[in-house]
C-alpha cells in the first residue's frame, strides 16, 4: 500500500520543546563535578615514524597543570584495547614507541583549566624518525614498510567465502561483467563532538564515567578490560541529550581510557570536550574500500552468480569492533536479487590512517556502490534498460521470507509494488521525457535508480563470520541482538518508562510513550520516557545502545512487551474488583473497564501495588515494575558453511534521479530525487521522513563534497570545514518521498529501520545518473567538479601567470614569491640576514634566535593559522651563498602542532638609486594538525607571515615602514 502523509501519525514530538529552546541537557551542560580538572591531548604530527625523545619538563613546570601522561604511563595501568581479530597487535588508545597516524594520541596533560592544558602542549619537544607511510590499501598489501613488526605483514585478515556453484554458473554464462570501484572515507560531522567525564575512586578502585557514547555496550566489556577493572567496577552514564551520532560516538571509547587513567593519576574528575579539528583529524571514518565485482549474466541479463573481491582498509589499527563494517553486510551481498551463487574474498589491511569504526550506513554504501554499479554496467553491455535489467533480477513478492546465498533471512518485502510506485505515483516517465529533451538540447542530462535492501538490528554473531570455523568452535556461540525495556508505576499511579538506548535525535521519548500509551489505554502525554543510561543501576546488555538502526524495531518493540506484561499483571489485579476473568478487562482512555462494570481509573489501579499490596488476588502478581529482555530467534550463530543472518529486518528502497552536469565547470545539479521506502510499519511518519530526509543530506556530502584526504606521505589535508566540505540546506534539494508498508513478522510492533538507507542508496544513484548522463563509468566518489570535468574533457586550463606548479611532497605544499624595495645598499641588507639580533626583532612571532654556526640559526617562535596556534623550533641554514647577491635559505619548524620543511632562494639586485631590491621565492610543506587546517587559509597565511618578514627586513634595513596590519589581513583574506 502507498502511504499518505497523516498528521494523526505525527504527533508533536515530545522533545522538540526543550531542543529548540536551547534546554536540552548534552554532555558539556551537565554539572561539573568539584575539583574537577581538565585534559588536553598532544597528537603525533607524522604519519609514521619512531618516538626518538619526549620532553616534558616545560609543561610539568607550568602553574596549574596538576599531571603529564606519556604512553608508557598509560600502559603501566592498563592493558591494550581488544583487537577485532585474532592477531599479536597491541592496539593502545594512545602511542608508545610509535606513532602510526596524524592526530594518534602521544601525551596526556590535565590541569586546572582546558586553556592551561592547551598552553601546557605547547612547550612539550617530541622528536621523531620518520618512517615509510603506508596510505594506499593496495599499497599495503606490497613491500610497504610494515605498521605492526608482531604482526610481521600489513594484510590483517583475508577469508574467501563460497556458496551454490559460483563456477558452474559463471561457466555456463553467456557474459562476464566486471566492474572495479574504490569507495573513499568519509564520515559524518554531528554538531556535538566527543565529550566526558571520568572520575576514579580509589577506595572502591572503580571507574565513573559519563559520555556521549552511543554503544553498543559491549564496548563497556572493552573498556573495562582495559582498564583492568571488572565490569562491576566501571559505571559507563549517558547523558539525557546527544548532538547527533550517526555511528561515530562509539569511537569515544579509547579517549573513555585515556580520561579515566588521567582521572585515576590526577586524584580528581577528568573532563575532556573534543574540538572540531581534533573530531576531524583522529576520531572515526568510515573504511575505504576497494572492490572488484564481476557478474555471470544470460542473454536476458538475468544474473546467476556474483564474485565479490573486497580490500578493506581500516587504518593504522584494526581496532574493536572492526572488521565490523566489512561483516555488517555479509548476508546480503547480492542486495535485493535472486542469486544463489556467490563467492567473497574479503582482505583487510592496516594503513597510515586514523583507526576506523561505526559511521552510519556502516559497509552498505560500500557495498551498493559497487553492486548497483554493476547493474547499469550490465544494462549497458547487453544494450538493455537498467530498470529492466533490476526488475527481472528482484526476489519475488512470494518468496517471502527469504533466504540468501550467505544467509540472510529476509522477512518481508513487495520490490515489485515498490518500483510500481515509482512509476505510477513518482513521474518517472516524465523525467526520462526530461532526459530526452535536455540531451536534445545537447546538455549532460542523465537519470540514475538503484535499489538496496537496508538490513537493521544487527546480529551480534555476525562478525564472527571473520573466524574460520574451527576458531568460532574455540571462542563459543555469539548471536542475538538482545534489547530491554522497563515500565515502572509509581505511587500516584504514573507510567515510567527506561530504555537501554541513547537517542540522537529518534525521537524516543515521543515514540515508545506512543508505543506504551496505546498498549495501556493512556494519552501519550502521561506517560514519562527516560533517555538517559546508567550501567550501575539499569537493566542493559552488551547488546544495548543505538546502532544499526534498531530503535524501532527492536528497543520500542521491546517497551510494547513490556507494557503488555504491565498490562498483563494490571488486568490479574483489576479482575475481581470488575467481577470479570482477567481477558475481559479493557484498558482505553485512562480508565480500566469490562462490560457491565463500573470503570476504575487507571491511575488508582497502578498505585495498588504501592499502597495496598494486600489487597493483590492471590496468584497475581505485584505491578510495580516491569523488564522484559528481547531476543529475536532468527538471529542465528554463523553455520558451518559460513552462512548467517547478519540483521534481523531488512527494509527496501527504490530510488531515482535527474541530473544534470555543467559543461563548463564540470558541477552537478540535483534535479530530482524519488525515493521509495518499506520499512515495516509506520510508528511516526513525520520522523520516518526525517531520518529519510537526513540520510539522503549524509549520502550528498558523500556522494559530491566529502572526503578524508591524505597525501603520498600521509599527512591528513582535510581537518577543517574549509577543506571537508559538508553540504548545507542549499546543497540538498528536497527528495520527494514515497512509502510502502510491509510489517515485519519478526519485531514486535511490525517496524524495521530506516535511519541508514539512503545513505546506501543515494551515492550510487546519484553515480549512475552521472555516468547516463556522460557515457562513462563513475567509479570512484566524491564526484567533485574537477572528477566530472576529467571524464568529458581533456582540456586542462593554463596556470596563471607567475605560478608555479606545487613540488610534489610527503606534506601540504605551499609556494609563493615576491619582492621588496629596500633604501639600503646590497651589503647592509646581506649582513642583516646573517645577524642574530636582527632576525630576533624582525621574525614574525620569534622569541628568541640562536646563531648556531655562520651560516645555521635556531629560532624559537610562536605562529597561528586560523584555529592553530602553536609554538615551534625552527632551524634555518644559508647555503650557496654568493656576497652579497643571493643564498638559499632551507631548513625546517618542528612543535606540538605539527612540522614543516621548505627551502627558499634570496636575491639582491642594485637598484639605480643605491638601493636593494630583494625578490625571493620559496616551497615548503607542512604536516601535522597544521596541514590539516583549510588550504586557502594557510597558504594566505604562510604568505602574510613570509610578506611580513621581507617588508620588516626593509624597514629594519632603512626600507621605510612594513605595510600595515590592515592591509596584511586584508591581503590575507583575500587570498584564502
Amino acid at each position: 500500500m502507498t502511504v499518505r502523509p497523516n498528521p494523526l501519525r505525527s504527533p508533536e514530538r515530545v522533545e522538540d520543546a526543550a531542543l529548540l529552546t536551547g534546554r536540552a541537557q548534552f554532555m558539556d551542560d551537565l554539572p561539573e563535578p568539584g575539583n574537577c580538572l581538565h585534559l588536553a591531548i598532544l597528537r603525533a604530527s607524522e604519519a609514521h615514524a619512531l618516538i626518538t625523545a619526549l620532553d616534558t619538563a616545560a609543561a610539568r613546570a607550568l602553574p596549574g597543570v596538576v599531571a603529564v601522561l606519556t604512553g608508557a604511563d598509560v600502559a603501566a595501568l592498563t592493558r591494550p584495547l581488544m583487537v577485532g581479530v585474532r592477531l599479536p597487535m597491541e592496539c593502545w588508545p594512545i602511542a608508545q614507541d610509535r606513532v602510526r597516524y596524524v592526530g594518534e594520541p602521544v601525551v596526556l596533560v590535565v590541569a586546572r583549566s582546558r586553556y592551561i592544558a592547551e598552553d601546557a602542549l605547547a612547550v612539550i619537544d617530541v622528536h621523531y624518525d620518520k618512517l615509510p607511510a603506508v596510505v594506499a590499501p593496495r599499497d599495503a598489501l606490497g613491500g610497504a614498510t610494515v605498521l605492526h613488526d608482531s604482526v610481521g605483514s600489513n594484510l590483517v585478515s583475508e577469508r574467501s567465502y563460497r556458496y551454490g556453484d559460483p563456477e558452474a554458473a559463471f561457466a555456463e554464462a553467456a557474459h562476464r561483467v566486471e566492474i572495479s570501484v574504490s569507495y573513499p572515507r568519509n564520515a559524518v560531522t554531528p554538531i556535538e563532538c566527543y565529550g566526558l567525564i571520568a572520575a576514579y575512586d580509589p577506595f572502591e578502585q572503580a571507574f565513573d564515567v559519563t559520555a556521549n557514547f552511543q554503544g553498543p555496550f559491549s564496548i563497556h566489556s572493552v573498556i573495562a578490560r582495559a582498564l583492568q577493572v571488572p565490569g562491576n567496577r566501571l559505571r559507563l552514564r549517558t547523558p539525557p541529550a546527544s548532538g547527533g551520532s550517526y555511528g561515530v560516538k562509539q569511537g569515544i571509547f579509547p579517549y573513555i581510557v585515556l580520561a579515566s587513567v588521567a582521572a585515576r593519576v590526577a586524584g580528581a574528575p577528568v573532563k575532556w570536550v573534543e574540538d572540531r579539528l581534533e573530531h576531524l583529524t583522529a576520531s572515526v571514518s568510515a573504511t575505504n574500500r576497494e572492490t572488484t565485482l564481476a557478474a555471470a549474466v544470460d542473454a536476458h541479463g538475468r544474473v546467476t552468480a556474483l564474485d565479490w573481491d573486497q580490500l578493506e582498509d581500516v587504518g593504522a589499527y584494526i581496532r574493536a569492533p572492526e572488521p565490523a563494517t566489512l561483516y555488517r553486510m555479509h548476508g546480503n551481498m547480492c542486495g535485493a536479487y535472486d542469486i544463489q551463487n556467490l563467492s567473497i574474498r574479503n582482505r583487510v589491511v592496516v594503513t597510515n590512517k586514523t583507526p576506523t569504526g561505526l559511521v552510519r550506513g556502516f559497509g552498505g554504501p560500500q557495498v551498493y556502490f559497487a553492486l548497483e554499479r554493476l547493474m547499469q554496467r550490465i544494462a549497458a553491455t547487453l544494450d538493455l534498460d537498467p530498470l529492466d535489467v533490476i526488475a527481472r533480477n528482484l526476489i519475488p513478492a512470494d518468496a517471502f521470507p527469504y533466504r540468501t546465498a550467505s544467509g540472510a533471512l529476509y522477512d518481508s518485502g513487495d520490490y515489485q509494488q515498490a518500483l510500481e510506485i515509482g512509476r505510477r505515483d513518482a513521474g518517472l516517465a516524465e523525467l526520462l521525457d526530461r532526459r530526452k529533451a535536455a540531451q536534445a538540447e545537447g546538455r549532460l542530462y542523465g537519470v540514475g535508480y538503484a535499489v538496496v535492501v537496508e538490513p537493521s538490528v544487527s546480529n551480534m554473531g555476525y562478525v564472527s563470520t571473520v573466524l574460520t570455523r574451527e576458531e568460532r568452535a574455540k571462542s563459543g556461540p555469539k548471536n542475538g541482538a538482545q534489547a530491554t525495556a522497563t515500565i515502572a508505576l509509581d505511587p500516584l499511579g504514573s507510567v515510567s518508562v527506561h530504555v537501554a538506548s541513547a537517542p540522537q535525535g529518534q525521537g524516543h521519548r515521543t515514540v515508545l510513550a506512543g508505543v506504551v500509551g496505546e498498549v495501556l489505554g493512556l494519552p501519550a502525554e502521561a506517560v514519562q520516557v527516560r533517555t538517559d543510561l546508567d550501567t550501575g543501576k539499569d537493566a542493559w546488555s552488551i547488546a544495548s545502545g543505538n546502532y544499526s538502526s534498531r530503535f524501532a524495531a527492536a528497543v520500542a518493540g521491546t517497551g510494547k512487551l513490556a507494557a503488555t506484561r504491565m498490562r498483563v499483571r494490571l488486568a490479574a489485579i483489576a479482575a475481581p474488583l470488575l467481577g470479570v476473568s482477567p481477558d475481559e478487562v479493557q484498558f482505553a482512555d485512562g480508565m480500566v473497564s469490562a462490560k457491565g462494570a463500573k470503570p476504575i481509573p487507571f491511575a488508582r489501579l497502578a498505585a495498588t501495588s504501592h499502597w495496598a499490596p494486600g489487597t493483590v488476588p492471590d496468584g497475581a502478581e505485584q505491578a510495580l515494575r516491569e523488564t522484559v529482555y528481547w531476543t529475536p530467534p532468527q538471529l542465528e550463530a554463523p553455520d558451518e558453511a559460513d552462512r548467517v543472518n547478519s540483521s534481523l529486518c531488512h527494509g527496501f528502497i527504490f530510488d531515482f534521479c535527474g541530473v544534470e552536469i555543467d559543461r563548463l565547470t564540470g558541477a552537478l545539479r540535483i534535479d530530482r530525487y524519488v525515493t521509495v521506502h518499506d520499512c515495516g510499519r509506520i510508528l511516526h511518519q513525520g520522523m520516518v521522513d526525517g531520518q529519510i530526509r537526513g540520510g539522503y543530506a549524509n549520502a550528498i556530502g558523500a556522494a559530491l563534497y566529502e572526503e578524508y584526504a591524505y597525501n603520498s606521505g600521509g599527512a591528513f589535508l582535510t581537518g577543517t570545514f574549509a577543506d571537508y566540505l559538508v553540504p548545507t540546506v542549499a546543497e540538498v534539494p528536497a527528495p520527494e518521498i514515497h512509502h510502502l508498508e510491509t510489517p515485519s513478522p519478526f519485531t514486535p510492533l511490525g517496524a524495521k529501520g530506516v535511519g541508514e538507507g539512503n545513505c546506501m542508496s543515494t551515492p550510487v544513484c546519484l553515480a549512475n545518473a552521472a555516468s547516463d548522463a556522460l557515457g562513462a563509468g563513475i567509479l570512484t566518489l566524491p564526484m567533485t567538479p574537477a572528477r566530472l570535468r576529467a571524464v568529458f574533457t581533456d582540456d586542462e586550463a593554463a596556470a596563471p601567470e607567475g605560478m608555479k606548479p606545487a613540488a610534489a611532497t610527503s606534506g601540504r605544499g605551499l609556494s609563493g614569491a615576491g619582492e621588496v624595495e629596500i633604501d639600503a645598499p646590497r651589503q647592509t641588507v646581506w649582513n642583516t640576514l646573517l645577524d642574530p639580533e636582527t632576525l630576533e626583532r624582525i621574525v614574525p612571532g620569534c622569541h628568541a634566535v640562536k646563531k648556531i654556526t655562520d651560516t645555521h640559526f635556531r629560532a624559537d617562535v610562536t605562529l597561528g593559522v586560523g584555529p592553530v596556534k602553536g609554538r615551534y623550533t625552527v632551524d634555518v641554514k644559508l647555503s650557496d651563498l654568493v656576497e652579497p647577491q643571493c643564498a638559499t635559505l632551507s631548513g625546517g619548524a618542528r612543535g606540538a602542532l605539527g612540522s614543516g620543511e621548505g627551502a627558499g632562494r634570496v636575491m639582491l639586485e642594485e637598484t639605480p638609486g643605491g638601493g636593494t631590491r630583494m625578490r625571493y621565492d620559496y616551497e615548503a610543506q607542512v604536516g601535522g594538525k597544521v596541514a590539516a587546517v583549510g588550504g586557502r587559509m594557510l597558504d594566505g597565511a604562510a604568505k602574510v607571515v613570509i610578506g611580513q618578514f621581507f617588508r620588516a627586513l626593509a624597514s629594519q634595513t632603512g626600507g621605510g615602514p612594513a605595510k600595515s596590519g590592515l592591509f596584511d589581513w586584508l591581503m590575507f583574506w583575500r587570498r584564502s
